[in-house]
């Protein structure tokens, strides 16, 4: 699982993930939603934001192609911008709890002894709430808001990452060419930024795709409940809480939401997955 170790590699990971109908099917969903992201206000027909009462829970039709939500604002206008929110939401999570867990897993994994020890228990009496459950009670202190569901999410996710990087460093600290940097005096920053975290980083990397479904679900979660991104914020998740009042009337209010969640959650789960296997070497053929 050495995707730094050569181009030959590397090569040898990107035809085999080719190859995979389903992780390309994600991949191709996945660019498709960074696009929409970045151009959402040339793809919006309409101000996400703007309310038209004429227009309450207006059903889908030609001038408004999922319709409009309890307040007359254009479904569709609205989905576009919360792929911005929910994206954008997924990849800091990622990228925050990916460095904190790499910074403790390669202190607990390289140095190990009392270091290890102190990491790993406070992670054990973390570890012990659920995920959600412990986002929800820093939601709770916090507050609601963009930054504050970042910060809620990533502390929940940091601790998985730390152990992934953990193992990750110990399976490869025996290897020789370690031996031979010992041989070599080489400082010990050298060996962790030059050796380390180049030749463990695959699984994280793996992790982190997976980790922006799971970020996106439970961002949608808090925002659900009300702990999360609040209304006027088009946030899919948000978008669902203010609309459940009238699922049984006017279904497109909920049914759109919910179906940019789910496809979102699929497309980079499968990519995760596809590359999962494409790294796992008892999978090479």
């Amino acid at each position: 699982m050495k995707l730094f170790s050569g181009n030959s590699n590397t090569a040898d990971i990107l035809r085999r993930l080719s190859r995979n109908k389903l992780a390309m099917t994600g991949l191709a969903i996945s660019f498709i939603l960074l696009l929409v992201a970045l151009f959402a206000p040339l793809l919006a027909p309409y101000d996400p934001y703007k309310m038209d009462f004429s227009k309450m829970l207006l059903k889908p039709c030609r001038e408004h192609l999922l319709g409009c939500d309890d307040l007359g604002r254009d479904v569709l206008s609205r989905i576009i911008y919360g792929t911005r929110y929910s994206l954008g939401l997924a990849v800091i999570v990622v990228i925050f709890s990916t460095t904190v867990g790499t910074f403790f897993g390669t202190i607990a994994g390289y140095f190990g002894g009392k270091a290890d020890t102190l990491i790993m228990r406070c992670l054990d009496i973390l570890q012990c709430i659920p995920h959600l459950l412990l986002s929800v009670a820093i939601s709770v202190i916090l507050g609601t808001g963009f930054l504050n569901t970042v910060i809620a999410l990533s502390i929940a996710s940091a601790m998985g990452a730390a152990r992934v990087m953990r193992g990750s460093v110990m399976s490869i600290l025996h290897m020789e060419y370690f031996e031979a940097c010992d041989a070599l005096n080489c400082s010990k920053f050298r060996i962790i930024r030059r050796h380390v975290l180049p030749n463990s980083f695959a699984p994280m990397i793996i992790r982190s795709t997976q980790g922006m479904a799971n970020a996106i679900l439970q961002a949608s979660t808090l925002s659900f409940i009300g702990l999360g991104i609040l209304p006027p914020t088009p946030e899919w998740g948000a978008m669902l809480s203010g609309s459940r009042n009238y699922i049984r009337d006017y279904p497109h209010v909920v049914i759109f939401p919910g179906l940019a969640i789910m496809i979102t959650v699929f497309a980079l789960s499968v990519l995760g997955d596809g590359i999962r296997d494409a790294s796992d070497p008892k999978l090479k053929d």
